[in-house]
């Protein structure tokens, strides 16, 4: 189990580890998850970033089994995860199970908060430059 470490400025390590264009293209889908956390944490809290990256993985698990193995738990006062083992390699594309996962959360964060938390995670470079980021929808 990995432990997600509280969320704060100094917290989203990969933001900065990302910044080399040949690292990047090294991220694991577990890094890309990391950065996922540390942004929803930074602006929800970690309890809701939980429960709401739990419910997304749960209602994408029904397209994708992949999911049923990402264990979002919590100890004593400190959450945890454990992302699918195929997840820890590095890989050009993220896999489907994980842009799943994201379009679920869209949803839910978009149903939830509008577009505020929706606008904040558009603005993490990973998740931009790997296409997890689901396109913008027209204004009506």
């Amino acid at each position: 189990m990995l432990q997600f470490p509280q969320a704060g400025p100094a917290s989203p390590r990969v933001r900065a580890e990302a910044s080399d264009a040949t690292h990047r293209a090294e991220l694991s889908a577990a890094d890309l998850f990391a950065a996922l956390w540390h942004a929803l944490a930074d602006i929800l809290g970690t309890a809701a970033a939980a429960t709401l990256l739990r419910r997304a993985a749960q209602r994408a698990a029904a397209t994708s089994a992949e999911l049923t193995a990402l264990e979002i738990t919590r100890v004593n006062l400190e959450y945890q995860y454990k992302v699918p083992v195929a997840w820890t390699e590095p890989s050009a594309q993220p896999p489907e199970a994980l842009f799943l996962l994201v379009a679920e959360l869209w949803k839910l964060l978009k149903d939830l908060t509008g577009s505020v938390v929706v606008n904040h995670l558009e603005h993490v470079t990973e998740l931009r430059e790997c296409g997890l980021v689901p396109p913008r929808e027209p204004r009506s």
